[in-house]
């Protein structure tokens, strides 16, 4: 047998000799159900395509995103060098497209590490100590759950002033209600097992017990919550652009390329739908990546 082949039937045993062999066996096979659902693999390549894009944008935009050229403004697609057009200042639309998917990853990035961690932290908190405690925060997050995402986020920007990292942290003030019920449901789930309160009679702390044992039982929940949410992010990130709340001009942000392309919609309708169709195709990715992922962490849920 061939070195790959040992190292696959090692992967696959169904006897693993340690955590850690257990561990990787559990992610290889993970990655082959993975691997077998093909909208998922579509999904997860758009986004690996957009990381790369994103990486390589000074190599792969053919011009400079915010050098304007008013001789030639709305150009029609495919008109000279423009395979996108030029918008109402005469800038290349597909260079600005791949610059703006660096805004796109920096914001989904700062939301999926803030929101979770603080619904984590909210959630099994509550769930675990219980009480008074568990009353305050949880209708503290029902408050913040009786809003619309975006009223809500566009409040908090219009407190806070407009600007990329506002909208940042106003998406992610209203992101993290959902991720804390989950977590808060997960922790009273696992707060009566008999391992936990094994735990207890050995003298650990509330503190370990929540961050070394109720913590990792909740990752894979909250991973496919956060993948399923990212369009949704996506979007009120594009709607707070559109409304000159996030990222501020001249940067070439999709929700704001939109809100400039929608004065000629209807005689230059490529100024805004190429940023709505780019929006449109990493929302789909992202959704279908969560769904393979539910498929996968959460088999339960899948039937």
């Amino acid at each position: 047998m061939s070195q790959t082949q040992t190292l696959r039937a090692w992967l696959l045993t169904d006897t693993p000799t340690s955590r850690r062999h257990a561990k990787l066996s559990a992610i290889y096979q993970g990655w082959l159900s993975f691997r077998s659902n093909t909208m998922a693999m579509i999904g997860l390549g758009i986004l690996v395509l957009l990381v790369l894009v994103a990486a390589a944008a000074p190599i792969l935009a053919p011009h400079d995103p915010f050098a304007q050229d008013l001789g030639n403004r709305l150009a029609p697609l495919w008109s000279d060098s423009h395979v996108f057009g030029t918008d109402s200042l005469g800038r290349d639309i597909l260079s600005r497209l791949i610059y703006g998917a660096r805004i796109t990853l920096y914001i989904v990035g700062l939301v999926a590490l803030i929101a979770p961690i603080l619904g984590l932290l909210v959630g099994t908190v509550s769930g675990y100590v219980g009480g008074w405690v568990d009353v305050v925060l949880m209708r503290i997050t029902d408050i913040f759950l009786a809003f619309p995402r975006l009223v809500l986020a566009l409040a908090f920007v219009a407190a806070l002033g407009a600007g990329i990292e506002n909208a940042v942290l106003a998406i992610s003030l209203t992101a993290w209600p959902p991720y804390a019920r989950i977590a808060r449901a997960e922790t009273l789930t696992i707060r009566s097992s008999d391992y936990i309160s094994a735990i207890q009679l050995q003298g650990a702390g509330a503190l370990r017990i929540i961050t070394k044992h109720i913590w990792p039982l909740c990752i894979s929940s909250l991973i496919v919550r956060v993948t399923l949410d990212m369009a949704g992010i996506i979007l009120a990130a594009a709607g707070l652009g559109f409304l000159g709340l996030g990222a501020q001009p001249p940067s070439p942000e999709w929700g704001a390329m939109i809100s400039e392309g929608r004065r000629f919609i209807l005689d230059h309708w490529w100024v805004a739908t190429v940023p709505g169709l780019a929006i449109f195709t990493v929302s789909l990715a992202f959704n279908l990546l969560g769904d393979g992922l539910r498929d996968v962490l959460d088999p339960k849920a899948g039937e």
